[in-house]
Parts: structure tokens; C-alpha cells; sequence
């Protein structure tokens, strides 16, 4: 059987299998707020599919740049509104 779509959510057990990771790990990074996650009735956490690609990037900045986590989430931050930024300044470019 093959997905042809990519799933609207991830399972902590899910995640852990595309990073790497050991669950312990993913619901840790939760905590600590550098990867988003949703909470069913019953404590499950959920992950958007980007997490997979955020979790790739904190990896790096951990162990390109010798980073702690907070540091890692502060840089995460700055990217975002780097992007977030250049989309805008892309939006009101006269084409």
C-alpha cells in the first residue's frame, strides 16, 4: 500500500522514526517550544508534517554551531521572521 498523501499530523512514535530521534527526545523539543504540537482528548501529541524538516534544522544549528536548545529556539525564531520578511518584501515588489 502506498501514501499518496502526506498525512495532516504525525504521531510522537512517527516523528521519532523520520528524525532519528527517541520519543523521549521529540516530546522534550515540545517543551521546550521548538517544534510546534496539538494535544488530543486523551494527551496523545500531534506534529504538523513540517516537523520532521524543523527537527532536521535544529539538529544542524545544535551540531553545526555548538548551540544549546534555548539558543537554537532563539535562532529558529530569527529565521522565521527573516522569512516572514523577505515574503513581504517579495509581496510588494512591483512585478
Amino acid at each position: 500500500m502506498y501514501v499518496l498523501t502526506k498525512p495532516a499530523r504525525l504521531s510522537v512514535d512517527r516523528v521519532s522514526v523520520h528524525t532519528g530521534l527517541h520519543p523521549d527526545m521529540v516530546r522534550r523539543f515540545a517543551a521546550l517550544g521548538l517544534i510546534e504540537c496539538a494535544v488530543d482528548d486523551s494527551g496523545r501529541l500531534w506534529f504538523p508534517p513540517g516537523t520532521v524538516a524543523r527537527i532536521a534544522r535544529i539538529q544542524r544549528l545544535r551540531g553545526g554551531l555548538s548551540l544549546n536548545y534555548n539558543a537554537v529556539g532563539l535562532v529558529l525564531d530569527l529565521l522565521d521572521r527573516i522569512r516572514v520578511l523577505e515574503a513581504q518584501v517579495r509581496g510588494s515588489e512591483p512585478s
